[in-house]
């Protein structure tokens, strides 16, 4: 056990954290997922939810030529191309999510790492031209403090409501902008205590235009945090463990041997690792895509064989995945019965298959109401920290097809490659509107990030697309 208070401890685990302290192995993992946070933002920059923050942002007549909003020709102050970037990564729900180690943590639902972090580093790095080094450490730092934070705090926070993305990703931003900055520990403590109190964002909102602006307030929070810590605003340097502080207040408690010594030892990125998603949806609803086409391709089943299929899983699964019956792509990206019905239908879920246009078709609706989805039994006992899921295809001939999947493709167990990255963020870019130039150009300069002089080449690249 630390002898400095925990909140201390996070405190100078933010601030004194050097590049050299981080192993090549989680540079590699940084970068991969700072490649998929940034096609992300291009892809998202074009949803309604982003279009609409821009057209707030404009309205407050804050223009500078400080931070960039990546896909678009705006330029903010960087709290607030923080609130638009972080907007846009999480608008798809197509960005990567931290995986859970205790049995009783949910396995994919702590939070999604890199888009509270990433747009916070990213718009001051860009302000102060800083190097890909510097934002990568700091990015990395944040996503540390983020994940295990969002560990260590008792399950039922999730459970009973609060969205750990927009909640422990507000200490993440912080923490990354402070070691960005070169806080000393003294005021990386302040500006840990405001973050907590900026720290927020609930469950209801699944499925709605709130939950991607859940991660660009988390971001916009923790650079607003570090710049009034900086000024010397004041606040409880016992934020996190106190009786009236962060994880009792919003968690009823925390592990501490979930965080206490535990940041970097080892790396979240190395142990239980991230997940990057391949489809734009929820995190839950992935195993059973996985295990769902490969039964498509072994049995070539076409739709109008499939008499009725059943989806199994444990019992905080169906606690996310709210919407059954969706009416929109939001809703559909957290509906089970969507996702497995467009995969009999298409065979494919990308973002092209996430409209509202697609999601309303009357072959979608009508294999919607065919999949019926619940707790499983022998999904229950395999444990949370596992996404168990166990699909049956009743089909005309009488014959049943059925399977089991724990995992998903894009997790450690089978992580996607770079060049399944690569191919991401060309659709994500392309949906976007880059140009394919920019695109190959923008790959060459974020797998060389930590060699950057400046952050501002790559920002040059993914920006100016769209107003």
């Amino acid at each position: 056990m630390t002898s400095k208070s925990l909140t201390a401890y996070v405190a100078s685990f933010a601030a004194e954290t050097r590049v050299s302290d981080i192993p090549d192995e989680v540079l590699h993992f940084g970068k991969r997922s700072i490649l998929d946070g940034l096609g992300l933002a291009l892809c998202g920059a074009t949803s309604q939810a982003s279009r609409l923050i821009r057209q707030h942002l404009r309205s407050l007549s804050c223009s500078s030529d400080e931070a960039a909003v990546l896909g678009s020709s705006l330029c903010l102050p960087p709290q607030f191309a923080a609130l638009a970037n972080g907007t846009s990564m999480h608008a798809d729900d197509y960005d990567d999510t931290q995986l859970a180690v205790a049995k009783d943590r949910v396995y994919g639902l702590l939070t999604h790492p890199t888009a509270p972090v990433l747009p916070a580093v990213l718009a001051l790095g860009e302000r102060d031209h800083r190097s890909g080094r510097d934002v990568l450490t700091a990015y990395l730092v944040g996503v540390e403090v983020e994940t295990k934070i969002a560990e260590a705090i008792h399950p039922s926070h999730y459970q009973q409501g609060f969205h750990s993305t927009a909640t422990c990703g507000t200490f993440g931003a912080c923490a990354g902008v402070a070691n960005l900055l070169g806080f000393d520990v003294e005021t990386t403590l302040g500006a840990l205590g405001i973050a907590a109190s900026c720290s927020a964002g609930l469950r209801e909102n699944f499925g709605t235009m709130v939950k991607p602006l859940h991660a660009g307030r988390a971001s916009e929070s923790g650079v607003v945090a570090a710049q009034l810590a900086l000024l010397g605003y004041t606040a409880s340097p016992v934020i996190l463990e106190a009786e009236r502080g962060f994880f009792q207040a919003a968690g009823g408690g925390y592990q501490a041997s979930m965080i206490d010594e535990k940041l970097g030892h080892p790396w979240t990125f190395v142990s239980p690792g991230v997940s990057i998603k391949p489809h734009p949806c929820g995190s839950l609803t992935h195993p059973a895509m996985g295990l769902m086409l490969d039964l498509i391709h072994q049995h070539d089943i076409r739709t109008e064989q499939v008499v009725r299929v059943s989806v199994g899983t444990n019992q905080n699964m169906p606690n996310a995945l709210i919407h059954h019956r969706p009416v929109n792509s939001l809703q559909a990206k957290f509906s089970m019965e969507f996702c497995v019905a467009i995969l009999l239908l298409e065979r494919k879920a990308g973002l092209a298959e996430f409209t509202d246009e697609v999601v309303n078709r009357s072959d979608v609706q009508a294999l919607i109401q065919k999949v019926d989805f619940g707790v499983h039994a022998e999904a229950e006992a395999a444990g949370y920290e596992k996404m168990a899921t166990l699909i049956e295809i009743e089909l005309e001939s009488g014959e049943t097809v059925s399977g089991r999947a724990d995992f998903a493709k894009g997790s450690p167990v089978d992580p996607m490659s770079d060049q399944e990255l690569d191919d991401k963020f060309r659709e994500c870019a392309s949906w976007g509107g880059l140009p394919e130039a920019k695109q190959e150009k923008a790959l060459e300069l974020i797998w060389r990030l930590d060699e950057l002089a400046d952050i501002g080449e790559i920002i040059h690249v993914l920006s100016n697309q769209h107003q």
